[in-house]
């Protein structure tokens, strides 16, 4: 379906958890979060009602977010019935990959195709600094996991923070030589945690690609938030993503279910459609969606203020 700006919205991103295994300095209050209550966060078989209803409307491709998706019991069965359901040709994840090796051969088998996994130091010390308790060698486990049982592609996201983990851009970079991996490099955004780290650790993505020299850059004809580049004979590919520098807001194809049942047709917009009470009836679901995605609107405004206007935090919405 298009919305009111002629863009094609066939994307939906699938907050199922507010909920983490790690409390990353830029996503998560140290001290964690005010859980919510088990009946206010959506069940799977709701999830999958709207998914359905969203498939009705042009609805192609389904990513499962979080706060971290994978602690969930059921996930995999979520995937495998979303995969079931007619017009979802794609089915992606969002993790910070701790629990990933042990579960990537049955998420792909249940209709995972692709995942994107968090990775912001590849140096144990520092990984475990920033992520407050993650252990490194468990994500690098993941991502040998995820290639060898065929998941394609794998994309690493990187938040690079002056001062904090951008000694590391060309060790990153080098990932990409003799592994079909996609590195992308993620610009701070100042949202919610973040707003702590912007004013002195945002680096914009023309200061990354300084200090990777030789970068060639590709065509792609999928719509997509980076741009690809890769280095000679390398089998991966290199990303930046850009939401400060360099907004994408004229090709975004997507919006965000968020796991209490409310629709955010934009990333950094405070306006939320609530589509909960609409469950019971499918019209109802169907006409909410199309309402929510005909509304979307036209860019964010980051860059007023250098403040999202959401009014949640990054681990309510889904990375």
């Amino acid at each position: 379906m298009r919305d009111q700006y002629g863009r094609n919205i066939d994307y939906l991103r699938v907050s199922l958890t507010d909920r983490c295994n790690l409390r990353c300095i830029y996503c998560m209050p140290e001290d964690g979060i005010e859980k919510l209550r088990h009946e206010d966060i959506l069940r799977f078989e709701e999830v999958l009602q709207i998914i359905r209803a969203f498939a009705k409307i042009g609805g192609r491709k389904i990513r499962f977010t979080g706060g971290e998706p994978l602690i969930l019991k059921g996930i995999t069965e979520l995937i495998r019935e979303t995969s079931q359901i007619p017009g979802i040709e794609d089915i992606a994840l969002t993790t910070n990959g701790m629990l990933l090796a042990d579960m990537a051969d049955d998420l792909k088998k249940a209709g995972l195709k692709r995942v994107n996994i968090s990775l912001d130091s590849l140096k144990p010390d520092k990984f475990n600094q920033i992520t407050r308790g993650g252990d490194v060698k468990k994500i690098l486990a993941a991502i040998e996991k995820c290639l060898s049982v065929g998941i394609s592609p794998v994309k690493i996201n990187v938040v690079l923070i002056k001062g904090v983990n951008d000694d590391e851009v060309q060790d990153f970079a080098k990932l990409t030589v003799n592994l079909p991996l996609h590195v992308r490099f993620i610009e701070l955004m100042p949202l919610g945690e973040g707003k702590k780290y912007y004013q002195s650790g945002y680096m914009s993505s023309n200061e990354i690609m300084m200090r990777i020299p030789d970068l060639i850059p590709l065509e792609d004809d999928m719509p997509g938030t980076a741009k690809m580049y890769k280095l000679k004979n390398a089998k991966g590919k290199i990303g930046f993503i850009t939401p400060m520098s360099c907004k994408f807001c004229s090709s975004c194809n997507r919006i965000r279910l968020t796991s209490v049942g409310t629709i955010k047709p934009c990333l950094h917009s405070e306006a939320e459609i609530s589509i909960k009470e609409y469950l019971s009836n499918e019209a109802f679901l169907v006409a909410a969606l199309k309402n929510a995605v005909f509304g979307k609107p036209r860019e964010h405004y980051l860059e007023d203020g250098n403040a999202s206007k959401s009014l949640k935090m990054m681990y309510q919405i889904g990375g």
